[in-house]
């Protein structure tokens, strides 16, 4: 079993707490390894860390060490690709095939910025320039579902804009953000740069939150959670960039192909057990095709594979047991409230251990049950049937969230138009769950502020000043 301490100012280094918490497999419940419970000192200590590298190193002009950092960190990504995908899938859950293919995509993201590591600015007219200069220390908080990558999602931008970070990841799957740690040291990354603290977010992301020392936070996560930080990161008026939760509706149009739709909305919601923002957790059906789809989507969702994620199968457990306690939880509000459990709904006896929850499909869902309103965050899927394109649109914008969704339809011109009336900030055509490298991701109403990936994630670290000559 593996020994993690924090990661600071380029050294391991322990907790000043000297406390440790224990890391769980999900699928087997065995202890993987300890690590070091950070107190507010700690986190205290790592932005100091991050505050010196910034303001006292030519980090934040060099942009060609900046370039090779990110090259560098990359390449032995690939390099320990198989190591890190197993640690991924003993820590998470998730299947291995995945897991390699987010080693990758995290390869990905830092070649990708590290292209972007060069002066930014624009010139207006003979008398104005814009110039965008890199914001100071950013704290980037993440969660468990897909740990490695979405810490790749803040580190790649911050280090690119010529920030310095400290990332917190969660405390449920910490051990593949630890190493990044170790591999942007190898890379070549100067001290106190990349610091990496672990422990519980009231105490370790409350300090990030809230230090007058940081000058950003970027978090993923919970919209609860989104608006406590939102709210500790007014005490110095923060920059700040939130991407919390969703309940994408996943639009079938009559017209749509539909096997292609029946798969395509298996993924869209049973892809990493349900565990992603953008799970299509509200499938809106026309009354006209119902039946025929629901028979369809029952049997492909009856013969996915669950199991350990090290043996690849279709599905993994879900991450924690509070997480498999909420899902069953949530399922029997579904039955309470009246939907029809048409798959699902229990947990799963494999091996005897392990938090599986079966995949779950509950029909005839009124768009106010629980079920339908609130975001799970797991196997669970609510079905609505609708009469017109127009109580489509309707049913998908009811809800506070506004995240991501889908359209299926054989005429994109049409589907493009059912999208743009959608309010969320990514929407897809026959397809689900994409997120290209280069195109902004983000949601509206209470799934966020701000964007990601792309040049408007680039932006979302740097400052704007203008310089104007009289």
């Amino acid at each position: 079993m593996t020994r993690y301490k924090l990661w600071i100012n380029g050294e391991w280094t322990e907790s000043e707490s000297e406390n440790t918490f224990s890391v769980i497999n999900p699928a087997t419940e065995e202890v993987i390894a300890d690590v070091a419970y950070a107190k507010r000192s700690d986190a205290k200590r790592a932005i100091d860390a991050a505050r010196d590298a910034f303001d006292n190193t030519d980090w934040s002009q060099n942009y060609s060490l900046r370039r090779e950092v990110l090259r560098k960190a990359a390449k032995l990504l690939r390099e320990d690709i198989d190591r890190l995908a197993h640690l991924e899938t003993l820590d998470n859950g998730m299947p291995i095939g995945w897991a390699r293919r987010f080693v990758l995509d995290t390869a990905e993201f830092f070649e990708y910025f590290s292209e972007m590591a060069e002066p930014l600015e624009e010139r207006l007219d003979d008398r104005s320039t814009v110039y965008y200069e890199p914001i100071g220390v950013v704290a980037g908080i993440v969660p468990w579902n897909i740990p490695l990558k979405m810490a790749s999602w803040k580190i790649a931008p911050a280090l690119a804009a010529g920030n310095t970070i400290i990332l917190k990841p969660s405390s449920q799957t910490p051990l593949t953000a630890l190493e990044l740690g170790e591999i942007f040291h190898r890379a070549g990354c100067p001290r106190g740069v990349l610091n990496v603290t672990t422990g519980k977010g009231r105490v370790v992301g409350a300090e990030l939150a809230g230090s007058a020392g940081v000058d950003k936070v970027a978090f993923t996560g919970g919209t609860e959670t989104g608006k406590e930080i939102m709210r500790l990161a007014s005490g110095n008026i923060k920059n700040i960039t939130l991407e919390c939760g969703g309940k994408s509706a996943n639009i079938i149009l009559e017209d749509a192909e539909m096997q292609k739709a029946v798969t395509g909305s298996v993924f869209a919601i049973f892809f990493n057990s349900g565990q992603v923002c953008t799970a299509g957790s509200r499938l809106l059906l026309p009354e006209s095709i119902h039946d025929e789809f629901m028979e369809q989507m029952k049997k492909e969702t009856e013969s996915l594979t669950i199991g350990n994620g090290i043996a690849d199968p279709d599905m993994g457990p879900v991450v924690s047991s509070e997480q498999m306690e909420k899902d069953l939880r949530y399922i029997e509000y579904g039955i309470k409230d009246g939907a029809e459990l048409v798959t699902g709904g229990e947990r799963l006896d494999i091996g005897g251990r392990g938090f599986f929850v079966a995949p779950t499909i509950f029909d005839s869902v009124d768009p106010t049950m629980r079920i339908a309103r609130d975001e799970i965050f797991g196997p669970v899927l609510s079905v609505l049937t609708y009469n017109d394109e127009a109580e489509a649109i309707e049913i998908a914008n009811d809800t506070r969230y506004g995240l991501s969704g889908a359209v299926w339809s054989k005429d994109v011109v049409h589907a493009r138009r059912v999208a743009r009336r959608i309010r969320a900030g990514t929407m897809w055509i026959n397809t689900y769950h994409g997120a290209p490298k280069h195109a902004p991701f983000g949601g509206y109403k209470e799934s966020g502020i701000g964007r990601e990936l792309g040049t408007p994630g680039l932006k979302s670290y740097l400052e704007v000043k203008h310089v104007m000559i009289g």
